[in-house]
């Protein structure tokens, strides 16, 4: 088998533009691959074109010599950028590997550990801005299956708090914590905002809520700075979603700056690259939960990637998305009563496109706004569910 071709779809979703991967074989078996980096999508299709060119020709069955070759000869290393077009296109050869032996990619990483995963919720908030809306919308998706909630309350708060700053975030807090009780999880973004003394008072503050952990309370370029928190924090630390490879996780892992870490498989590597930063992981006994609030390929490795590592321990993903999510493949994700999703078992990554509705919803620009709005709106009005609910039979 060899590679014929490597291209990219870019779908319009409203806070970003999905950027999908094809890998195209002279067998006719295409492996898909997610490439959506926030705000830098036409830069990522550039470095997908370079990359085309290098691995035309080659066997995709062969995903390990490829990837340390590619990531050899490439001059500059590491970066958003390289990293993503790197880790989409390592995606889709495992797609194709898996497709071409009739099984999920899960069965390659060494099969099943179990058939779901724990879903927390992110961008269930949206339009939100009192404590009363961010309490009904709480309860509103609650309702809807998921046993856990993520949220960043932090307005455009930029590395300092004051008090009357805090006083909102804590009532934000304890509006939702009132609104759904103590057995479903919250989890806290950070966004990378703080300084060092700020992070730490912020921490002491929510601990009374009980959060599973506080995401990204610094920005991701100063370790120094995380592990000063992490040693101070009453809260479970998370980081790792702007980390590349496993030279941006070992250091954090042997110095103990992280309590979860969160490498997104479109940016850290791809899905072998992620199966290795869980194993170190798991020798600092540090639980694996991966960034997601992204596409449906993106969803369907970290999924594949949930069956196969013991110490997964949470899928982050989309509450609702925009309502032609369901339309632009055949997605169908079951979450379950208990919060959980459903892992996927057909061959490969289980994706399909559907041309004609990506057709319908070409490149859109998306700039980011954490630091310029104070209600940071990521669905569109009419954003809809994608989710099937199941009793998990």
């Amino acid at each position: 088998m060899k590679i014929t071709s490597v291209d990219t779809l870019v779908v319009d979703f409203y806070r970003t533009n999905l950027v999908i991967v094809r890998v195209s074989t002279d067998e006719g078996i295409v492996g898909l691959g997610e490439a959506t980096l926030e705000g830098k999508e036409r830069a990522v299709q550039g470095a997908v074109t370079e990359l085309a060119e290098a691995v035309t020709g080659l066997d995709p069955t062969r995903i390990s010599g490829i990837l340390y070759e590619l990531a050899r000869d490439w001059y500059w290393r590491g970066g958003p950028v390289i990293m993503t077009a790197l880790s989409s296109f390592e995606m889709a050869l495992w797609d194709i590997s898996a497709r071409e032996l009739g099984v999920p990619v899960s069965r390659l990483l060494g099969g099943a550990t179990r058939d779901r995963v724990r879903a927390y919720a992110n961008g269930w908030f949206s339009g939100a801005a009192t404590p009363e809306e961010y309490a009904a919308a709480a309860r509103k998706t609650v309702d809807s299956g998921f046993r856990g909630l993520k949220w960043d309350p932090f307005e455009n708060f930029d590395l300092t708090i004051t008090s009357r700053q805090m006083d909102r975030v804590l009532a934000q807090i304890d509006a939702v914590r009132s609104a759904v009780g103590p057995d479903v999880e919250l989890f806290i973004e950070g966004h990378g905002r703080f300084d060092v003394s700020h992070a730490i008072k912020i921490a002491r503050e929510i601990a009374q809520f009980d959060p599973v952990f506080f995401e990204e309370p610094c920005p991701p370029d100063n370790l120094d700075a995380l592990v000063d928190i992490r040693r101070a924090s009453p809260v479970p630390i998370a980081a790792g979603e702007r980390w590349f490879g496993r030279q941006g996780f070992a250091p954090a892992l042997a110095r103990q700056a992280v309590d979860y870490v969160q490498p997104d498989v479109t940016h850290a590597g791809g899905i072998a690259e992620l199966a290795f930063i869980s194993t170190l992981a798991a020798t600092s006994y540090v639980g694996f939960a991966p960034h997601n609030p992204s596409g449906p390929l993106s969803t369907a490795a970290t999924l594949q990637l949930g069956a196969a590592l013991p110490n997964f321990r949470y899928l982050e993903i989309m509450a609702t998305d925009v309502p032609w999510r369901p339309e632009v493949t055949n997605e169908g994700l079951v979450l379950t009563e208990e919060g959980d999703v459903l892992i996927p078992t057909g061959p490969g990554l289980g994706i399909e496109l559907d041309l004609e509705a990506i057709a319908r919803h070409p490149f859109t620009p998306h700039p980011m706004r954490l630091f310029q709005d104070a209600v940071f709106d990521i669905r569109p009005p009419d954003e809809r569910s994608f989710f099937n609910l199941g009793d998990g039979e």
